[in-house]
């Protein structure tokens, strides 16, 4: 334990060092209804309380930060950053929890994002929705393993409804996806492909189950993975229906790096939808950019983030803050007091 939080330690040190691109985030446009500094008077430590609570988090088990950014990225792509996938189902049917892209989501991350709400309203009232917690913790999951710091606009509202099930499916982009299907699923929220390789670079961090890339491996192999690392892989998943997990990225796997990129020019990307990347030549020098160049990498990860993390936001009157993130409030009622007047006020700035 004592070696594992050194070397947490040093890698937070190391990220403020290599790169903090608070300026690249604050260049970036944002949606109407959004604030750089939503909450300076509602809850002016909101951000403190998740970073604070993260580290203690993270320190403990460095695998959460994976599970908390996936959340985002799941909650994002389908129905837009509004919290719907940490909804539970109920009696209008399965919640996107439930969906098969999501049953690998963790279930310690929706565990931490309703811990960080019950902080936050400890110290603020319910004020701060679970959606703009889901969005900061991303941001601190990516800098508290190494990647960029950067601000994130608030202001976000949480639904009142989850996506359906085939909606769920639709919006995720799965393992055994090629690069024409990548590309296209994020064209249509906007996200070109510049964005759509660095989005990908999330997986220098985090875990992946068998099922996800075992069809690269048998019946027969794909001759675009590297033999070492497919006799590797045979022997954690000696079948397709093995439950077991191997790390994403198998040169730095709990640093949020460039070293993706470098597993992807070696042939050692785990899904399909990694190594086409570079096996496609509308991807391929991006990745070789990233590759040899980290900064640049956490540059255009700063900006896809971004965008991704404002996709079919509710702001003002639309939505709820939530009291408990896995369920509507049953009055339906939308506490706004402070927040409403701040908003408009951070608006006329703009």
């Amino acid at each position: 334990m004592a070696l594992s939080s050194k070397f947490f330690t040093l890698v937070v040190l190391l990220s403020l060092l290599v790169f903090s691109p608070l300026d690249v985030a604050k260049a970036q446009p944002i949606a109407a209804g959004l604030s750089w500094s939503f909450y300076a008077r509602s809850c002016p430590n909101v951000e403190s309380i998740i970073r604070n609570r993260l580290q203690r988090v993270f320190r403990d088990d460095v695998g959460q930060a994976a599970g908390i950014l996936r959340l985002h990225f799941h909650d994002c792509f389908v129905q837009g950053c509004d919290g719907s996938v940490l909804l539970d189902g109920s009696a209008s049917g399965p919640s996107e929890k439930s969906a098969i892209p999501n049953l690998t989501l963790r279930p310690q991350a929706f565990a931490i994002i309703n811990d960080l709400s019950r902080r936050v309203q400890s110290e603020c009232g319910r004020v701060v929705s679970c959606s703009d917690i889901v969005a900061l913790a991303a941001r601190d999951a990516v800098f508290l393993t190494g990647g960029p710091n950067y601000s994130v606009p608030l202001g976000r509202r949480d639904s009142l409804n989850f996506a359906t099930q085939n909606a769920t499916i639709d919006n995720l982009v799965a393992p055994t996806a090629n690069t024409t299907i990548v590309l296209t699923k994020l064209a249509a929220k906007n996200l070109n492909a510049t964005d759509a390789v660095a989005l990908s670079g999330a997986h220098t961090i985090g875990i992946a189950h068998c099922a996800s890339f075992t069809n690269r491996l048998y019946p027969n192999q794909d001759p675009t993975m590297d033999q070492t690392l497919a006799n590797n892989l045979k022997t954690i998943c000696p079948s397709t229906n093995t439950n077991a997990t191997t790390n994403m990225d198998i040169r730095t796997p709990n640093v949020f790096d460039n070293r993706y990129f470098v597993d992807l020019m070696n042939r050692q990307g785990l899904f399909t939808s990694d190594q086409d990347l570079y096996t496609d030549s509308r991807t391929r020098e991006i990745v070789r950019s990233f590759a040899v160049n980290q900064t640049l990498f956490f540059e255009k990860f700063v900006v896809a983030i971004l965008k991704m993390g404002q996709l079919n936001v509710l702001t003002g009157n639309s939505g709820e803050v939530r009291g408990n993130c896995s369920a509507k409030n049953s009055n339906n009622l939308y506490i706004s007091s402070v927040v409403e007047d701040e908003g408009s006020m951070q608006a006329s700035q703009f």
